[in-house]
């Protein structure tokens, strides 16, 4: 699955995948030694994200229901719990550093196809 920034026509993953069942949420990124160029760990429903027993740190960008990103975490290293952000449907985890290089902000419009 791709995602694609549409306002700033920028594409973040070619390699994107969903996590959409408990189980797949829980375990997210656990166990991976890393994330990436071209990765990305879509989590769906989701508001908040944590890094706990993770090796790498990570991008995050929170969407609403209408792929708008609400809110971005940039490099959250490992072991750190986000905020938990209500207006949020789904989050995307990015390798670190993924955020700034595309360019991508709040208000942004995400393409994922």
């Amino acid at each position: 699955m791709k995602i694609i920034n549409q306002s700033k026509n920028t594409l973040l993953a070619d390699k994107a995948v969903i996590a959409c069942t408990p189980l797949a949420r829980m375990r997210g990124l656990l166990g991976r030694a890393e994330l990436k160029l071209g990765e990305a760990l879509i989590l769906k429903p989701c508001n908040s994200v944590h890094t706990f027993f993770m090796r790498f740190a990570i991008d995050v960008l929170f969407l609403d229901k209408n792929n708008r990103v609400n809110k971005i975490i940039s490099v959250m290293k490992p072991f750190c719990i986000s905020g938990i952000y209500l207006r949020s449907h789904s989050a995307i985890e990015l390798p670190a550093g993924m955020i700034k290089s595309s360019l991508t902000t709040q208000g942004d419009t995400l393409l994922l196809e």
